[in-house]
Order: C-alpha cells, then structure tokens, then sequence
C-alpha cells in the first residue's frame, strides 16, 4: 500500500484517487501519524501532501526526521517537498515572485519519476509561496519553471523526491503519469488492486469478525451506499443479515416496492418494511422551518428503527454504508488529538443499542462503490441513482409537509425522473429534482381560471456535490417537463427553471 501524509492540501483527496485509478491500495493519515503506526503499515511508498502553511509560520507541521530514514520510497508534493528539503539541509525561502496556475515546467535531468512522458516540457499547475533556493550535496535538480530553479529533486540515492507541483490536479495533464511512476516503477507496487481482490479481502474479514452464531442488522435508505453494504455484509454472512427499510411517507415514487423487489426477491436477503408513514406525517404537521424538519425526520427515524432492530432480537453487529470521505473529512490533519465525528447513515444512531459497526466500505470513493456495486451484482437502478437526501422529500417540500403535497411533488418528481432520462441526461447531471413551492399563481386552462401551485426544477452537474453548476438543459426537454407537468398533475400551474449555481445557492432548497 502508499501512504498518504495529510498537510491539510485541499487536493489531499486526489492524490489519493489517482493512486487508486493506478490501482494500488492506499490510505490517507495526518501527517504527524504516530511512528509505530506507519512502521505497522508497512508501506510501499509514501507521499507527502501540500498543505496551506509556511515552513516559516510558528509551529509549521512537519515530520519526525525517522520517517524519512524508513527506508521506502518518498514523494513530497509542493509543502511535502518543502519538508524533505529542509530535513536535508536544503535553502528555502519566500519568493517575491510567487506562483499560482498554470507554469511550464522542464525536465532538465531523465529520471524514472517522468519516464515515458514526452518530451522535456509539460503544463504543470504551481500553487506555492516560498520555493527552494539552495539544494545540499546529497539532493539532485531534476526540473526547474520560470520562478521556481528546483521545481523537482531528487535525493543522490534514488529514495527520495519533491515537486513543487501538484500533479493530483486535472491542471497538470501527466499529473496522473507522473503519480503511477512514482508507485509502479519506483515504489514497485503491480497495480493489482482490484474490486474483485477487494471483495475477496472484504467478504475474509466480515467472516473472520462475525462469528457464525452472530447476527448483522442493517437500516437502508435505498441509497447507493447502504445498497451496496449490504449486498457485501450478505455475501459474507447469508441470512444472518436481516436489514430494515422504513418507508418515511417521504420516499420518490416506487422507492418501496423496488427495495423490497431487489433486495427480497433479486437477492434473497431478508428485508423488515416498517410502514411508518403516518407517524412522520402526524410529527410533520405544521412545520415549515427546514432544520427542524430535518430534526424530527432524523429523530423519528431512529425511534422506529431501534423498535424494529429490538424486535428481530439477537443481532449484535450493525452494518453501515460510512464511505472512505466520511472517514478521511472526520479527522483534522492536525493529528490524532482532533474529534472524529461519527458517520451513521441511519442518522445517529443511540449507543443504548449496543451494536458493534461493521463498516465494509470505509475505505472506498463513490465511483469505487458503484464499480464494487456493479461487481457484487446489483442492478443499474440501484447503483446509478443519484444522491437523494437523507429527509426525502420533506425538503423538496418549501413549508409545511401534507400528504398532498407530498403526491403532487411525487408526480412531479417522477415526470422529471422519466424525461431526464428519455433524453439521455441521467449521466450527465449530478441531480435533477422537482421542489414544491409555497405560493399559488393565476393560470388559464381552457376556458376557466385557476390558482394554482408554483413548482420548480433543479438540474445540476458536479464532479463531487461540493461545487454544482446549473445544467443548460435543451429547452425542447424544459418544454416537454413543463408541458406534461401542467397537464398532468391537477394543482401545478406553473413550472419555473432554477438557474443558480453552488455557491451561492446549495443544490438542495431546504
């Protein structure tokens, strides 16, 4: 495996995605991880992330000296280079000049690190202050830009190397080449880790945890995550998983019945519907703020699925979709004395209930999950579904939530689900949704007035949900959304297209 030493880049994420697209194992830790503990990993490699700070700011993060003397491969990115430089004696300072976007790199000396790229110059993307000077006798010049004489070294034994680049980033295009030579030809790790290898290795360790008497009980929420945990934890364990889906009143249409076709029927794993939908509704009535919506969707959602869960009786593990951001966002790179949250997606669940977590995706990135999803055999409807949040419908719903609004935002929805999708856009955007205004309009339809409801569409594309730009959707498919919408659904006159991106807005309303 590659460790990843975290400085608090903002692309520490990435370098460990490309790692992965070279199919080689790796985790990200902070960057003060404890000795023993790195020596337990026994990595192959290791690489030091960029990060936010000065070299000369008052305690800036650094690196025990031994972590450099374990005796395996080490690539510092832009700060991690600045580290490896100053461990050996290497001249740093701010620079006047500093260096942020694009930069031409040139590669002055042939090294395995740039091996099979062409040619001597590349685009790279530069983000740094202070860049080094100076370099000791015991570390070689490799390539220089414009403003920075040493923009990669390497150390005369051929163990160590720092770049000033980031080369994670899209902004550098053999970002990703350079990253493979690292950890396939200098670290010698063969790229084998696959998602095949990793159920292997997953389905091993579930079996070696739950012993054979052992019970798993599992919350759904029909999303990608717990879908796929599932169908993982039952591979390992059979019919000793019993999960539990709670129909919220809140759910998109036909959400019920495809859960309990795929996972009951398809899969043969053992499925509870709790019907709790009037209870949501009544707890729901007359509120109209969205944090306290979101309060009591969470609070009454783990009411009823500790009654289900005492009820089935005798499971001691709890399985869960954590993810490896979850993991990975919960921990400062400030180090181990930081708070780590706790991720449930069944929304928090209370420790009365004395489950041990089984968490078989914690080390895993979306698109990972879907690939593992795809492996383990679960359907397309399952795992390219978008993301769809935790209260449902509730904050699709601006004001109070009734159950008639909640059928015509269902219908709405649906409409907008079947015609995105007739149109091919269901791999291109991140979401598209409908949203239930709490305003009526004047409209005409034949010959009569009406006052009717306001509803909205949201369409938009993202790479990972943290940044989203509204989607220039083909007006024809606007046309046809609102034409069926209106005609459709008695109590929606008006259709309106949501053209803010995220920031300023969030992609969801509530």
């Amino acid at each position: 495996m590659i460790l990843i030493l975290d400085f608090g880049s903002q692309y520490t994420q990435l370098i460990a995605r490309r790692v992965r697209e070279a199919r080689v194992y790796c985790e990200i830790h902070p960057y003060n991880y404890p000795l023993e503990k790195i020596r337990a990993l026994n990595p192959a490699g290791i690489i030091l992330s960029g990060g936010p700070a000065s070299l000369y700011e008052h305690d800036a993060p650094n690196i025990e000296r031994s972590v450099l003397e374990l005796g395996c491969p080490m690539l510092g990115i832009c700060y991690g280079m600045y580290v490896i430089a100053q461990h050996l004696g290497a001249r740093s300072a701010g620079s006047a000049r500093r260096e942020y976007g694009p930069a031409t790199l040139t590669v002055s000396h042939a090294d395995r690190l740039f091996e099979g790229l062409p040619g001597r110059e590349h685009r790279v993307w530069m983000s740094h202050g202070d860049r080094v000077e100076e370099l000791p006798a015991g570390l070689c010049p490799i390539a220089h830009s414009d403003n920075s004489p040493y923009a990669a070294f390497r150390s005369a034994d051929g163990r160590l190397w720092g770049i000033q680049f980031h080369p994670e980033v899209v902004h550098t295009p053999h970002g990703a080449a350079i990253l493979s030579n690292f950890v396939h030809r200098i670290c010698g790790e063969p790229g084998d880790w696959t998602m095949a290898n990793f159920i292997e290795t997953k389905v091993a360790e579930i079996r070696a945890t739950v012993a054979s008497g052992d019970r798993v009980v599992m919350g759904l929420s029909g999303g990608v995550d717990s879908s796929v945990a599932a169908a993982l934890i039952h591979r390992a364990v059979g019919d000793r998983l019993h999960c539990v889906f709670v129909d919220t009143a809140l759910l998109r249409a036909g959400e019920r019945q495809r859960m309990e076709d795929v996972f009951a029927r398809q899969l043969g794993i053992a499925l509870t519907v709790a019907d709790a939908s009037d209870l949501f509704l009544q707890r729901l009535a007359g509120v109209t703020d969205p944090e306290h919506k979101r309060r009591i969707i969470g609070h009454t959602f783990i009411e009823v699925f500790e009654e289900q869960a005492k009820a089935l009786g005798g499971a001691r593990f709890l399985g869960q979709g954590t993810l490896y951001p979850d993991v990975i966002e919960s921990v400062s790179f400030k180090g181990p004395s930081a708070t780590i949250k706790s991720h449930h997606n069944v929304g928090g669940l209370p420790q009365t209930l004395r489950f041990e977590l089984i968490e078989p995706l914690r080390e895993l990135f979306k698109d990972e999950v879907r690939e593992l999803g795809r492996q383990l055999g679960l359907p397309a409807e399952i795992i390219d579904r978008e993301p769809f949040p935790g209260p449902g419908l509730a904050i699709r719903i601006v004001g109070e939530v009734t159950r008639g609004r909640l059928d015509l935002l269902r219908r709405a929805d649906l409409i907008v689900m079947e015609e995105t999708r007739a149109a091919g856009l269901h791999n291109r955007l991140w979401q598209s949704f409908a949203v239930l205004l709490p305003l009526k309009t004047v409209g005409v339809m034949g010959d009569g007035r009406t006052y009717e409801s306001v509803l909205a569409i949201r369409a938009v594309e993202s790479s990972d949900g943290m940044t989203a730009d509204w989607a220039r959707i083909d007006p024809a498919v606007l046309a046809r959304l609102s034409s069926r919408i209106t005609n459709e659904i008695r109590g929606i006159n008006r259709v309106v297209y949501d053209i803010t991106s995220k920031p300023p807005a969030t992609i969801e309303w509530e």
